[in-house]
């Protein structure tokens, strides 16, 4: 009796601790999938499963399918054996049909078709294959099943058979069917409870390795956060209690060292605010004087372009010309050179900015001086020895009085300086220099590597002045071609340069040169409306947006006879 209580009271006090384990795991199980990362993670674990699963199942599938028709074949082809081996080679088509006739009478056979040799039917049996001989003979299948699965036609050549005919038997492949519909539910029975207990194990072990965890380090970041707005030491982390040698461990250790590198960033930033803002300031004021710099060189740019322009009896000469910064590198010029003609001058100087201000300072010196333009002061100033000896390397080569020489050939020497005394630094120009004879309208030049020119008649463009020669400045002892044309009345001469047809619009479009050569064919009144039409349609096309080059245009116009 005793011994019966002992017991009772043993087996009472081992099933409590289990059922106490069971009801832990339980609640813990109705607690994971409240949790949003267990219930991805769990998700991503099954969907994962269930993929694999069905990656395997496509081949398993086909495998299964191509043994069961194989089968079917396996079969047939036994019972065609027998039949060919009684059948004598002699017998004729007719006996052979009705030898054949008897398959139908084997499941899962449904009927046939023989062919002679050259494709000719010779007769059917039961169902009629929906395979034919033509079909044979184009494609190089030897089998065919119906969409449905329902059907299967076998091709028996004469190979095969022994004999010089080609038979097609129909099947009943229904059963193939009902058999891969059942290895289908089969292997997805196996793969759902596969995928169940795969997702349980995940879902079991997320909650003591990641869940918990997690939590744990979301209360140290909003603790940590919250010492840092008021600026309070440190508190105690429970992160910091943990140690682990995985990858949430390092993340731990990493918030550990990025909360004590956060409170070292911000001591050192009180300290460098100060230091910061008199940095700004000192910036500030080197803006400042920068911007006055540019100003200042700014104006002076603007000056070396002409005040204002030549006024000449019957001719109309006007310019526009905007930077894209404050200083710029293109330019154009108009100066009165002996004989009473007058120089035209259009450039771009490559580049934008400083650099380019100051070669275009340089290449409108240089083109006025070699030029022979004596009108200033009433002086010749390539007559001046001491400046000719200052130019004697791009002047090696001209013989005779400077003053007296070709206008034009200001282009070759200009080259031949820039390029031997400054070629290091990669400088050039794209140059026209025109010298108009006002008298006659005739008018010489040379177009270095620029944007074409265009003549606009009455009746629109009616010339262009294109390239005559490559850019200034690029190799020494370069030949410049020297064209001629004429300006009659009412003729109208348009330069301009590269950042007209490159303009951008606020959606990156180009305005192009066939815009501007559309512009040029309306018709205006004088070079000044010409100037103000390209520009306004300019002005449009960019709207807000960033200029990206120098714009320049030069237009010198004839009058016609009735104005003059």
């Amino acid at each position: 009796m005793l011994a019966n209580v002992s017991e009772d009271t043993a087996q009472s006090d081992c099933s409590e601790p289990g059922e106490k384990l069971m009801s832990d795991i339980l609640r813990e199980l109705k607690e994971l999938p409240t949790a949003r990362l267990s219930r991805r993670i769990v998700l991503w674990v099954f969907v994962s499963v269930i993929v694999i699963e069905a990656i395997i199942l496509i081949p398993s599938y086909n495998n299964r399918k191509q043994e069961l028709l194989a089968q079917l074949r396996e079969v047939t082809s036994a019972k065609i054996a027998v039949i060919m081996e009684l059948t004598s080679p002699r017998v004729s088509d007719e006996e052979l049909m009705d030898q054949l006739r008897k398959l139908q009478t084997h499941h899962p056979i449904l009927g046939g078709a023989l062919y002679s040799s050259d494709g000719k039917k010779i007769g059917i049996f039961g169902e009629e294959p929906e395979l034919a001989f033509p079909k044979i003979t184009t494609s190089d299948f030897i089998d065919f099943q119906s969409p449905n699965g329902s059907r299967y036609d076998v091709v028996w050549s004469a190979a095969q058979l022994g004999r010089d005919y080609t038979l097609i038997i129909r099947h009943d492949a229904s059963s193939v069917k009902q058999d891969l519909n059942a290895f289908i539910l089969r292997i997805a029975g196996l793969v759902v409870i596969i995928s169940i207990f795969v997702t349980l194990g995940a879902l079991i072990a997320l909650k003591p390795i990641v869940v918990t965890p997690i939590l744990k380090l979301r209360g140290d970041l909003i603790s940590a956060g919250d010492a840092i707005k008021r600026d309070q030491k440190a508190p105690v982390f429970y992160s910091a209690s943990i140690q682990r040698q995985d990858e949430l461990g390092e993340v731990i250790a990493a918030f550990m060292q990025m909360f004590n590198q956060i409170s070292e960033a911000i001591s050192e930033r009180k300290q460098a605010e100060h230091s910061l803002q008199e940095s700004l300031e000192q910036v500030e004021a080197y803006s400042i004087a920068l911007n006055n710099e540019l100003e200042r060189g700014r104006q002076m740019q603007t000056n070396f372009l002409p005040t204002e322009l030549l006024h000449k009896s019957g001719w109309e000469i006007t310019a526009f010309f905007k930077p894209a910064r404050q200083v710029a590198g293109d330019f154009y010029d108009v100066f009165e050179l002996p004989d009473d003609r007058i120089g035209l001058v259009i450039a771009d100087v490559c580049d934008k900015g400083v650099g380019a201000a100051l070669f275009m300072a340089l290449f409108r010196s240089l083109i006025r001086i070699f030029s022979g333009q004596i009108s200033q002061d009433g002086v010749c100033v390539l007559g001046d020895q001491a400046l000719a000896s200052l130019f004697s390397s791009a002047l090696d080569e001209t013989e005779g009085n400077s003053c007296k020489m070709e206008a034009l050939e200001a282009v070759q020497l200009t080259n031949n300086y820039i390029s031997k005394n400054h070629g290091e630094t990669g400088m050039f120009a794209t140059l026209f220099f025109g010298v108009l004879d006002p008298a006659s309208g005739v008018l010489k030049y040379i177009n270095a590597g620029h944007e074409p020119l265009y003549i606009i008649g009455p009746v629109g463009v009616k010339e262009t002045l294109s390239p005559s020669g490559p850019a200034v400045g690029v190799m020494p002892h370069t030949e410049f071609k020297i064209q001629q044309t004429q300006l009659g009345a009412g003729d109208t001469l348009v330069g301009y340069t590269d950042g007209i047809p490159d303009a951008r619009s606020s959606h990156n479009q180009l305005f192009t040169k066939e815009r501007l050569q559309l512009l040029l064919e309306q018709p205006f009144s004088s070079a000044s409306d010409l100037l103000e039409q390209i520009t306004a349609s300019l002005s449009a096309h960019i709207d807000n947006a960033p200029q990206d080059d120098d714009v320049t245009i030069l237009a010198v116009r004839r009058a016609s006879t009735a104005e003059g």
